[in-house]
């Protein structure tokens, strides 16, 4: 006779393209080091919520050489700012923060090069970081509020642009090869259930998620995008059941359409794998939707490894699975009679 309770453990994996080129993606950016030591970024970037300010502002803290918090996001507005596109398909980071990379760089390139001819230096060995800018291998150092007014007073105005686009090929539509992608982020998650096999009810007991980002440019934003996608695949694996008719919704509000709460979700432990990504200035891929991808297929395989039962369409109700061990049952009393 089976326990009431059962447990069982499952694990999916998947993958995720991002930076599409079937269709030509594009991003560019302006920087500016400004007076004061202090850096300028405009894009026509999208925020959403999705982060993409904080991520903006340390990829040109670290490339300009200053600090996150002296870094000024300035008007989106894409009557005047360069194209950045849409808020979607996980490109944000890959795109506008390679394109922000390529801007910073080119306004370093000229800041570098008038100080290491003040300095008689070789600009390769110009370093700069957290406001301060030096030789490498000497006692030469300066604020970086020193270097920018030098520079201006020289009648050089440190201020770079960059575009970054996404190089790949297009469907053949015979034959379908090519690559509509320029880059993947792979991951793999595994879910712990509980099964009650007398109400049916699920009860996720830990989720672990493994999921390769490129670099992490902002690891504890990572992981705030790895267990978001948890919590959004749970909900799509067990709840969340969004009924039409003829095209007319029959749920018509939370009541029907049930949404995880604080008390359903369990122990989430997220392992950030980087493996950079050769064809970005960064190395950073993505981890927005990519997450969200393995969680309801895992869980799907704890239930079946708990109690034995496939439930082929979402969300996985107690009812569904209830129906699915009756129907188990009656197959097996059928054979042994």
């Amino acid at each position: 006779m089976m326990q009431r309770k059962m447990r069982g453990r499952g694990v999916a994996a998947s993958w995720y393209g991002i930076a599409r080129t079937a269709t030509i993606d594009r991003a560019g950016a302006w920087a500016e080091l400004d007076d004061g030591g202090t850096g300028k970024i405009v894009t026509g970037v999208t925020e959403i919520g999705e982060g993409i300010l904080t991520v903006l502002a340390q990829i040109a803290a670290e490339e300009l050489g200053v600090r996150p918090e002296d870094i000024t996001i300035g008007d989106n507005d894409t009557a005047r700012s360069p194209e950045a596109a849409h808020a979607g398909a996980t490109r944000q980071t890959y795109m506008i923060g390679n394109s922000v990379a390529l801007a910073c760089r080119d306004a370093r390139t000229k800041l570098d090069a008038e100080i290491a001819k003040v300095w008689g230096v070789e600009t390769e060995t110009i370093r700069a970081f957290n406001g301060e800018i030096w030789s490498e291998g000497s006692n030469l150092r300066m604020s970086m509020e020193e270097a920018v007014d030098l520079c201006k007073k020289r009648g050089i105005v440190p201020v770079g642009s960059g575009a970054f686009t996404a190089h790949g090929t297009g469907l053949d539509p015979v034959n379908g090869t090519g690559s509509p992608w320029q880059a993947y982020v792979f991951g793999c998650q595994v879910a712990e259930v509980e099964v009650d096999t007398v109400t049916g009810e699920v009860q996720v007991l830990g989720i672990w998620a493994a999921h390769d980002v490129g670099r992490a440019i902002n690891p504890r934003g990572v992981e705030g995008q790895i267990e978001g996608g948890v919590v959004q695949g749970l909900g799509q694996a067990l709840m969340e059941d969004y009924q039409l008719d003829k095209g007319h919704t029959k749920t018509h509000g939370f009541a029907k359409y049930i949404l995880p709460t604080s008390l359903d979700i369990p122990q989430i432990n997220t392992t950030i794998i980087e493996d950079r990504d050769p064809k970005s200035p960064l190395g950073a891929k993505g981890i927005g939707e990519p997450a969200l991808v393995p969680t309801a297929p895992a869980i799907m395989n704890a239930i079946y490894d708990a109690v034995g039962v496939r439930i082929k369409s979402l969300p996985a109700t107690p009812e569904k699975i209830l129906a699915a061990l009756a129907e188990r049952a009656m197959r097996t009393k059928g054979v042994a009679a």
